[in-house]
Protein backbone atom coordinates (compact mmCIF):
# COMPACT_ATOMS: atom_id res chain seq x y z
CA UNK A 1 0.00 0.00 0.00
CA UNK A 2 2.67 2.57 0.39
CA UNK A 3 3.71 2.03 -2.98
CA UNK A 4 0.20 2.75 -4.17
CA UNK A 5 0.21 5.59 -1.92
CA UNK A 6 3.52 7.07 -3.21
CA UNK A 7 2.22 7.14 -6.85
CA UNK A 8 -0.77 8.68 -5.71
CA UNK A 9 1.33 11.38 -3.98
CA UNK A 10 3.18 11.50 -6.62
CA UNK A 11 0.98 12.29 -10.17
CA UNK A 12 -0.87 14.44 -7.76
CA UNK A 13 2.07 16.80 -7.50
CA UNK A 14 2.90 15.98 -10.88
CA UNK A 15 -0.56 17.09 -11.89
CA UNK A 16 -1.07 20.55 -9.79
CA UNK A 17 2.67 21.84 -10.51
CA UNK A 18 2.48 21.34 -14.02
CA UNK A 19 -0.92 21.87 -14.46
CA UNK A 20 -1.16 24.72 -12.59
CA UNK A 21 2.08 26.57 -14.24
CA UNK A 22 -0.05 26.15 -17.79
CA UNK A 23 -2.89 27.38 -16.24
CA UNK A 24 -1.42 30.53 -14.64
CA UNK A 25 2.03 31.23 -16.44
CA UNK A 26 0.04 30.82 -19.54
CA UNK A 27 0.82 28.72 -22.59
CA UNK A 28 0.27 31.21 -25.49
CA UNK A 29 3.98 32.81 -25.35
CA UNK A 30 7.09 31.25 -25.80
CA UNK A 31 7.88 31.97 -22.49
CA UNK A 32 4.81 30.06 -20.98
CA UNK A 33 5.63 27.48 -23.23
CA UNK A 34 9.44 26.93 -21.74
CA UNK A 35 7.77 27.44 -18.30
CA UNK A 36 5.53 25.16 -18.29
CA UNK A 37 7.56 22.53 -20.04
CA UNK A 38 10.45 22.91 -17.05
CA UNK A 39 7.55 22.86 -14.55
CA UNK A 40 6.74 19.46 -15.68
CA UNK A 41 9.96 18.00 -16.11
CA UNK A 42 11.05 19.95 -12.62
CA UNK A 43 7.72 17.72 -10.81
CA UNK A 44 9.24 14.64 -12.38
CA UNK A 45 12.58 14.83 -11.26
CA UNK A 46 11.83 16.04 -7.65
CA UNK A 47 8.87 13.05 -6.94
CA UNK A 48 11.52 11.05 -8.74
CA UNK A 49 14.26 11.88 -5.63
CA UNK A 50 11.38 11.92 -3.32
CA UNK A 51 9.13 8.88 -3.75
CA UNK A 52 11.87 6.83 -6.12
CA UNK A 53 13.06 4.34 -3.55
CA UNK A 54 9.62 3.00 -2.78
CA UNK A 55 7.85 3.05 -5.55
CA UNK A 56 9.93 3.60 -8.28
CA UNK A 57 8.21 7.00 -9.28
CA UNK A 58 6.07 5.97 -12.49
CA UNK A 59 3.40 8.42 -11.38
CA UNK A 60 2.04 7.64 -15.07
CA UNK A 61 0.19 4.51 -16.10
CA UNK A 62 1.93 4.45 -19.60
CA UNK A 63 4.95 4.12 -17.74
CA UNK A 64 3.18 1.34 -15.27
CA UNK A 65 2.18 -0.06 -18.60
CA UNK A 66 5.18 -0.43 -19.96
CA UNK A 67 7.21 -1.75 -16.76
CA UNK A 68 4.67 -4.64 -16.49
CA UNK A 69 5.01 -5.42 -20.15
CA UNK A 70 9.41 -5.44 -19.71
CA UNK A 71 8.14 -8.15 -16.32
CA UNK A 72 10.11 -5.56 -13.97
CA UNK A 73 7.14 -6.01 -12.19
CA UNK A 74 3.75 -7.85 -11.43
CA UNK A 75 -0.04 -7.30 -13.23
CA UNK A 76 -1.48 -7.07 -9.73
CA UNK A 77 1.06 -3.88 -9.03
CA UNK A 78 0.40 -2.48 -12.12
CA UNK A 79 -3.12 -2.48 -11.20
CA UNK A 80 -2.35 -1.01 -7.76
CA UNK A 81 -0.31 2.03 -9.22
CA UNK A 82 -2.90 2.86 -11.97
CA UNK A 83 -5.34 3.14 -8.89
CA UNK A 84 -3.48 5.09 -7.52
CA UNK A 85 -2.05 7.28 -10.37
CA UNK A 86 -5.45 8.05 -11.19
CA UNK A 87 -6.69 8.91 -7.84
CA UNK A 88 -3.74 11.21 -7.45
CA UNK A 89 -4.24 12.78 -10.92
CA UNK A 90 -7.96 13.76 -9.88
CA UNK A 91 -6.98 15.10 -6.40
CA UNK A 92 -4.00 17.36 -7.79
CA UNK A 93 -6.97 18.69 -10.90
CA UNK A 94 -9.35 19.09 -7.91
CA UNK A 95 -6.80 20.93 -5.93
CA UNK A 96 -5.86 23.28 -8.85
CA UNK A 97 -9.72 23.58 -9.27
CA UNK A 98 -9.90 24.81 -5.68
CA UNK A 99 -6.94 27.66 -6.01
CA UNK A 100 -8.46 28.94 -9.37
CA UNK A 101 -11.80 29.05 -7.46
CA UNK A 102 -10.67 31.46 -4.51
CA UNK A 103 -8.12 33.74 -6.79
CA UNK A 104 -9.27 37.40 -6.91
CA UNK A 105 -10.67 37.86 -9.96
CA UNK A 106 -11.35 33.73 -9.72
CA UNK A 107 -9.20 31.96 -12.60
CA UNK A 108 -10.34 29.83 -15.17
CA UNK A 109 -9.12 25.66 -14.67
CA UNK A 110 -6.98 24.35 -17.25
CA UNK A 111 -4.73 22.16 -18.16
CA UNK A 112 -6.80 19.76 -19.83
CA UNK A 113 -5.78 18.42 -23.13
CA UNK A 114 -7.20 18.58 -26.53
CA UNK A 115 -6.48 19.14 -30.56
CA UNK A 116 -6.08 22.93 -30.49
CA UNK A 117 -3.06 22.83 -33.41
CA UNK A 118 -3.52 18.99 -34.35
CA UNK A 119 -6.62 17.18 -36.38
CA UNK A 120 -7.58 14.36 -33.93
CA UNK A 121 -5.87 11.80 -35.73
CA UNK A 122 -3.07 13.93 -35.28
CA UNK A 123 -3.11 14.23 -31.57
CA UNK A 124 -3.39 10.37 -31.78
CA UNK A 125 0.38 10.41 -33.76
CA UNK A 126 1.34 12.73 -31.52
CA UNK A 127 0.85 11.65 -28.21
CA UNK A 128 1.63 7.88 -29.43
CA UNK A 129 5.46 8.57 -31.08
CA UNK A 130 6.06 11.60 -27.48
CA UNK A 131 5.31 9.08 -24.87
CA UNK A 132 7.13 6.05 -27.14
CA UNK A 133 10.14 8.16 -26.66
CA UNK A 134 9.71 9.06 -23.34
CA UNK A 135 8.96 5.79 -21.60
CA UNK A 136 11.65 4.41 -23.61
CA UNK A 137 13.63 6.62 -22.10
CA UNK A 138 12.49 5.94 -18.76
CA UNK A 139 12.79 2.29 -19.26
CA UNK A 140 16.55 2.32 -20.51
CA UNK A 141 17.70 4.86 -17.79
CA UNK A 142 16.38 2.44 -15.14
CA UNK A 143 17.39 -0.39 -16.16
CA UNK A 144 19.56 -2.04 -13.71
CA UNK A 145 22.15 -3.61 -15.90
CA UNK A 146 22.23 -1.05 -18.84
CA UNK A 147 20.84 2.13 -17.14
CA UNK A 148 22.03 5.77 -15.72
CA UNK A 149 21.83 4.56 -11.81
CA UNK A 150 21.40 8.00 -9.75
CA UNK A 151 21.01 9.95 -12.62
CA UNK A 152 17.89 8.24 -13.89
CA UNK A 153 15.53 10.73 -12.81
CA UNK A 154 17.23 13.58 -13.77
CA UNK A 155 17.46 12.04 -16.98
CA UNK A 156 13.70 11.67 -17.53
CA UNK A 157 12.81 14.75 -16.08
CA UNK A 158 14.66 16.51 -18.80
CA UNK A 159 12.84 13.99 -21.31
CA UNK A 160 9.54 15.47 -20.44
CA UNK A 161 10.77 18.88 -20.75
CA UNK A 162 12.05 18.43 -23.87
CA UNK A 163 9.05 16.46 -25.09
CA UNK A 164 6.54 19.35 -23.78
CA UNK A 165 8.48 21.66 -25.58
CA UNK A 166 7.76 20.16 -28.78
CA UNK A 167 4.28 18.83 -28.36
CA UNK A 168 2.39 21.42 -25.80
CA UNK A 169 0.97 23.94 -29.22
CA UNK A 170 -0.03 20.59 -30.40
CA UNK A 171 -2.01 18.47 -28.03
CA UNK A 172 -1.23 20.47 -24.11
CA UNK A 173 1.04 17.28 -24.17
CA UNK A 174 -0.49 14.64 -22.58
CA UNK A 175 2.03 11.35 -22.39
CA UNK A 176 0.46 10.57 -19.39
CA UNK A 177 -3.25 8.98 -18.86
CA UNK A 178 -3.36 10.08 -15.16
CA UNK A 179 -2.64 13.23 -16.05
CA UNK A 180 -5.21 14.22 -18.35
CA UNK A 181 -8.03 12.50 -17.06
CA UNK A 182 -7.59 14.87 -14.10
CA UNK A 183 -8.30 18.13 -15.12
CA UNK A 184 -10.67 16.74 -18.06
CA UNK A 185 -13.08 16.57 -15.27
CA UNK A 186 -12.90 20.10 -14.28
CA UNK A 187 -12.40 21.61 -17.77
CA UNK A 188 -16.09 22.18 -20.19
CA UNK A 189 -15.49 20.25 -23.51
CA UNK A 190 -12.14 17.81 -22.21
CA UNK A 191 -13.92 14.98 -21.49
CA UNK A 192 -15.10 14.84 -25.32
CA UNK A 193 -11.66 13.93 -26.46
CA UNK A 194 -9.81 12.80 -23.21
CA UNK A 195 -10.26 9.18 -24.66
CA UNK A 196 -7.47 9.92 -26.61
CA UNK A 197 -4.90 11.08 -24.15
CA UNK A 198 -5.29 7.80 -21.88
CA UNK A 199 -5.53 5.27 -25.14
CA UNK A 200 -2.34 6.95 -27.29
CA UNK A 201 -0.03 7.24 -24.57
CA UNK A 202 -1.24 3.46 -23.17
CA UNK A 203 -0.22 2.57 -26.68
CA UNK A 204 3.35 4.56 -26.84
CA UNK A 205 3.93 2.90 -23.99
CA UNK A 206 3.20 -0.88 -24.97
CA UNK A 207 5.12 0.09 -27.82
CA UNK A 208 8.28 1.38 -26.13
CA UNK A 209 8.24 -1.66 -24.09
CA UNK A 210 8.49 -4.10 -26.73
CA UNK A 211 11.30 -1.76 -28.84
CA UNK A 212 13.01 -1.70 -25.25
CA UNK A 213 13.02 -5.50 -24.78
CA UNK A 214 14.29 -6.40 -28.25
CA UNK A 215 17.61 -3.61 -27.42
CA UNK A 216 17.96 -4.96 -24.41
CA UNK A 217 18.20 -8.75 -24.88
CA UNK A 218 21.25 -10.42 -25.60
CA UNK A 219 21.13 -12.69 -28.69
CA UNK A 220 23.18 -16.10 -28.81
CA UNK A 221 25.91 -14.59 -31.52
CA UNK A 222 26.55 -11.43 -29.16
CA UNK A 223 27.33 -14.07 -25.88
CA UNK A 224 30.09 -15.81 -28.23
Amino acid sequence: MKKYLAECIGTAVLTLLGCGTAVFLGCDTPAGVVGTAIAFGLSVVAMAYTIGGISGCHINPAITLGVALSGRMSWKDACGYWVGQFIGGIAGAAILAWICSVTEPAVAMGGANGCGGVTPCGAWLVEIVATFIFVLVVLGTTDEKKGAGNLAGLAIGLTLILVHLVCINLTGTSVNPARSFGPALFVEGAMDVVYIFIAAPLIGGAIAALVWKCLASECKCCKK
